[in-house]
C-alpha cells in the first residue's frame, strides 16, 4: 500500500496497515523484472487485485507455469484463479514458523523490485488523480531501472 496526496481522487482505506491510498501489484520474473502491473484502490484485497492483474494480463503471462506467492495470497480460491487465467500451478513461500528472521531467496525476487521503485522520489506517495496515471509512473521507473542496469 502506498500512501495518497490530497490531490489524489482514486483511493481507499487499507485497514491491515492504515493507510489511505493505493495498492500496487507487480507480477515480475525471475530477476524481478516486472511482467504485469496492476494498481487498484487500497481497499482491494491483495488476492482480488492480483486475480484481476492476472485476468487482465493472461495473454502476457500465458508462458507462465509456475505462480510463486507468499502467505498473503494462499487459498483454494486464489490457486483456482491463477489456474484458469494461466493454466499454472502455484507455490506458497511461507516464513518460518518459528518467527527469527530467515532470509527467504524467492521473497526477496519481489521485495527487491519493490525497493527498485522506492528509489524514485514521485513515487514514495501517490501524487497521481487517476490510477492509469500512477501506473504509467511505475511503468517509467521500472524503463529507467532498465536503462541504468544495460
Amino acid at each position: 500500500s502506498v500512501k495518497n496526496t490530497e490531490t489524489a481522487e482514486n483511493k481507499g482505506y487499507d485497514a491491515g496497515k492504515k493507510i489511505s491510498g493505493i495498492k500496487r501489484h507487480l507480477a515480475v520474473d525471475m530477476n524481478g523484472f516486472p511482467q504485469a502491473i496492476h494498481l487498484t484502490r487500497a481497499n482491494v484485497s491483495d488476492r482480488d487485485g492480483a486475480s484481476a492483474m492476472l485476468a487482465l494480463n493472461a495473454e502476457n503471462l500465458r508462458r507462465v507455469r509456475s505462480v510463486l506467492v507468499d502467505g498473503g495470497y494462499s487459498g483454494r480460491n486464489f490457486a483456482m484463479d491463477v489456474q484458469l487465467n494461466l493454466k499454472a500451478t502455484t507455490q506458497v513461500a511461507k516464513r518460518n514458523e518459528l518467527h527469527k528472521f530467515e532470509v527467504l531467496p524467492q521473497r526477496w525476487i519481489i521485495e527487491r523490485s519493490f525497493s527498485w521503485l522506492e528509489k524514485y522520489r514521485r513515487l514514495w506517495k501517490n501524487c497521481e488523480r487517476q490510477l492509469h496515471t500512477s501506473t504509467a509512473m511505475v511503468t517509467l521507473a521500472f524503463v529507467s531501472v532498465f536503462l541504468r542496469r544495460f
